[in-house]
């Protein structure tokens, strides 16, 4: 079964025409008469770019939310405003307070913008779950993703009070996994589970053996060098065929992957579309 993977939400726009970029994601899925979107921006692009690409959201009924932060969720009291109503998949703890700190020492609350009750009360159907799911033909939520790597060490920067007392491992960060008969690929927003952990996962809940292609954000943009080579060194070990950094992957760390796997990394932007 043939699925068409395309970005609209991302911090660069592509050669689309009217496109708009914005420090967000959104993707859209499609197959076979069907399709569901993965997480849904700031809010500021979604409908804009959808509509300059010719994708009908109104048409899209499940939405899938990868983890409880702005950039990822803010888009989703447009989406029901203007689209009706949507079946939202998420971890239950999308909800949860989340901050970053300034240098100043001042609060940024960089959590959903909008809470559970006024979301439903605008047409969200929540369906909560926090194990590894199959979602659709070949879809796959990978649920709560085990933190094994000892050099993912997520974001510092990230924490559940406004103090900064209380560092936030962002526990319900999920990712899509696609089965295709070349391999899984992976559908990632933000990654803070980290991208090996994400993709050791993905491949002992199917079975399978290849991760072909990763597509999405990697937040290897925030994280340190020895992290960064540790994960270089663990995509050649998993065969990664096709990696299509967006979103938090970062100027240097698309470099650095853009230098390791020639031909086989590529800059993503809004418009960008990739058929698995």
């Amino acid at each position: 079964m043939n699925r068409r993977i395309t970005i609209l939400c991302d911090n660069t726009v592509g050669p689309v025409s009217g496109t708009l970029g914005e420090h967000g994601f959104a993707a859209l899925v499609e197959w076979e008469g069907d399709a569901l979107l993965f997480d849904t921006g700031m809010g500021e692009t979604l409908l804009r770019n959808a509509q300059r690409l010719g994708r009908n959201l109104a048409a899209v009924f499940r939405v899938v939310i990868s983890h409880g932060h702005y950039d990822h969720a803010g888009g989703l009291w447009p989406l029901l405003r203007t689209c009706g109503s949507k079946e939202v998949l998420a971890h239950p703890d999308i909800f949860a307070p989340r901050y970053r700190v300034k240098d100043t020492g001042a609060p940024l609350s960089i959590g959903i913008p909008f809470d559970e009750a006024f979301l439903r009360g605008q047409g969200a159907h929540f369906d909560f779950g926090t194990r590894f799911r199959e979602i659709g033909p070949g879809l796959y939520l990978t649920g709560e993703v085990p933190r094994t790597t000892a050099f993912e060490t997520g974001d510092t920067g990230l924490f559940c009070d406004g103090a900064g007392c209380r560092s936030d491992p962002v526990r319900d960060d999920q990712s899509l996994v696609i089965r295709t008969e070349r391999g899984l690929v992976l559908l990632l927003g933000c990654c803070h589970a980290g991208v090996v952990n994400t993709a050791r996962w993905a491949v002992e809940c199917t079975g399978e053996s290849l991760v072909h292609t990763i597509i999405g954000g990697t937040h290897l943009g925030f994280c340190g060098r020895e992290q960064l080579d540790e994960t270089v060194k663990s995509l050649r070990e998993l065969g990664v065929h096709k990696l299509v950094g967006s979103h938090c992957t970062g100027f240097a760390a698309a470099a650095r992957l853009m230098h390791e796997f020639p031909g086989r990394f590529h800059p993503s932007a809004v418009g960008y579309t990739l058929e698995v």
